[in-house]
């Protein structure tokens, strides 16, 4: 089957991307299913920093590559072996298949998959499959999604059967930055009521994290960002301060207003700076997440004593240490009682065509959350 598709041939594009155009649409054959695969039909695909750290080179990634990870849609056609959908079902994406028989996946951590990290590395479905093609060449797959297309093949383990009532433009971002920003708050942090947070980088992510902390019940919230506007949508979901870390004294400000520091702090904005202020207004004995995920190479350095005698602790987070099928359909749920309203992080719905000028917006920091649109 042809579809249309939008394909980056080569990374470190330069902004603005309306000019230098590196994701270009074009008519990508797309196989049926094999065994363990399923066919989905595209509704709505969120734009999201993942895709532009490959657009940029920050994240290397084979090439060419069809790339996209935070979507939904509904199943087509399923390949032999498939139990968990039928053709009609509505699904969200997951960004890490789980193989289910790796040693983190039986002990409950799917999002730590072995399997599913080489497969997306190898720019593979969980199967070791491509089946993507264009004028005769091999096309790669984007974290086993490949979603900024009018259709996907997916290993069913990349994909959650949800709700069929939910909006397709809303479900999608459950996959990503719903799963990863509220994942963080409490799944990895297990953060509890009364408790007080600090959220560092307001995109889509860090934006989710504000609103699984109000879910949570934190007696404080305190959004860290460098843009007025995003501080102010931080407060409007939730967010009981908010600050600009560039202004004098932000630090000092941030432990008197918390009264020796966060109970946790969450880091979302993926470089080192923004990691080392989490780091300085965590309290003692507080724990500090990061889930952001910067260039290969960059390092953090953390005073050794001060881990220790300070009883410090410091995390990592990936897709919010989430078990997709347990967590999807719980935030979804806690979405459609108004306890998580996630719809408030979309700021603009794009076209396929539109998709180059939608990541300039990403990379100067004017979009939360872009959804682009596919016809039914």
């Amino acid at each position: 089957m042809k579809i249309k598709a939008a394909l980056l041939r080569n990374m470190n594009a330069k902004p603005p991307y309306a000019e230098s155009r590196p994701l270009e649409i074009e008519t990508v054959e797309i196989d049926p299913p094999g065994p363990g695969e399923v066919l989905v039909k595209i509704r709505a695909a969120g734009l999201c920093h993942s895709d532009l750290s490959v657009i940029n080179g920050d994240r290397p990634r084979p090439m060419p590559m069809v790339l996209g990870h935070e979507c939904s849609g509904i199943v087509e056609e399923v390949g032999d072996l498939v139990t968990s959908v039928v053709p009609g079902d509505h699904v969200v994406m997951v960004f890490m298949p789980s193989c289910g028989s790796c040693i983190p996946c039986a002990v409950g951590r799917p999002a730590l998959c072995e399997p599913g990290a080489k497969a997306n590395g190898a720019g593979t479905l969980l199967t070791g499959k491509r089946r993507l093609h264009c004028d005769g060449e091999i096309v790669n797959h984007h974290l086993g999604v490949s979603g900024f297309a009018e259709y996907a093949v997916v290993s069913e383990r990349s994909i959650v059967k949800i709700d069929d009532t939910i909006p397709f433009d809303e479900a999608a971002l459950f996959g990503c930055a719903v799963l990863t920003g509220v994942g963080a708050v409490v799944n990895t942090a297990n953060l509890r009521a009364g408790q007080s947070a600090a959220i560092i980088g307001l995109g889509g992510v860090g934006l989710a994290a504000v609103l699984g902390a109000v879910a949570s019940g934190a007696r404080q919230i305190v959004a860290i960002d460098l843009s007025g506007e995003k501080l102010n949508l931080a407060q409007a979901l939730g967010a009981t301060h908010a600050i600009n870390p560039a202004e004098d004294g932000a630090i000092e400000k941030i432990i008197e207003l918390t009264n020796g520091g966060v109970d946790y702090c969450m880091e979302m904005a993926g470089a080192v700076k923004a990691m080392e202020l989490a780091w300085k207004i965590t309290r003692l004995g507080g724990t500090t997440v990061t889930a952001g995920l910067p260039p290969p190479g960059s390092a953090l350095a953390v005073p050794l004593v001060q881990l220790v005698a300070e009883e410090r602790t410091l995390k990592g987070s990936y897709i919010g240490t989430c078990v997709p099928r347990r967590d999807i359909p719980n935030y979804i749920g806690l979405y459609q009682e108004g306890r998580l309203p996630v719809n408030k992080l979309m700021t603009g719905k794009l076209t396929l065509d539109q998709i180059n000028e939608g990541f300039d917006l990403l990379h100067e920091g004017k979009a939360v959350r872009q959804i682009i649109e596919f016809q039914p």
